[in-house]
């Protein structure tokens, strides 16, 4: 499945995602080249904590395929082994309460409340799917090559520590 979700506030001009490649895509390409509304993901520190969440819920709930983390927006590639709907409030509500505790907001949504997700059908759409998660940082201008974007699967450092500020308890 192709998950993607925004912050809060960004593209006020446009309702819910739809399952419509196209509008999709038209949207995809404002989200990357907004210059305006929140892009809190920019933050290294906020970045990182959404990207450590995502292998946090990954036993039992989903296998995580692909994935990248972009100024205003994320974009997954999985396979859920439970309700998506789930999955998403999981990963959102943990990533949004430490986001808020760093950039010091209280009682404000961080995420927008919809999500856009589309079923992977055959093999050639996977990979497909995947390139395009992994290539968004160079479509949006941010670096040159995919491996480059930090917090991104196709990125090397995925490997280093979780930093300090991530691991704030959410019990």
């Amino acid at each position: 499945m192709f998950v993607t979700w925004r912050l809060h506030g960004t593209l006020p001009v446009f309702g819910n995602y739809t399952d419509d490649a196209r509008a999709f895509a038209q949207r995809d390409l404002l989200l990357d080249r907004s210059t305006t509304g929140p892009q809190w993901l920019r933050n290294p520190e906020i970045a990182e904590c959404v990207v450590t969440n995502l292998p946090d819920g990954a036993a039992g709930r989903y296998e995580l395929h692909a994935f990248v983390v972009m100024p205003n927006h994320v974009h997954l590639l999985l396979t859920p082994w439970i309700d998506l709907a789930a999955i998403t409030r999981t990963l959102k509500g943990k990533s949004s309460r430490q986001a808020n505790i760093l950039l010091a907001r209280t009682g404000t949504p961080f995420w927008q409340d919809e999500s856009f997700d589309h079923w992977i059908r055959h093999p050639r759409q996977f990979e497909k799917v995947r390139e395009y998660i992994e290539r968004n940082p160079v479509r949006a201008g941010l670096v040159e090559r995919p491996e480059q974007w930090p917090y991104s699967s196709a990125s090397a450092h995925r490997l280093k520590p979780v930093p300090p500020s991530c691991r704030v308890s959410m019990n």
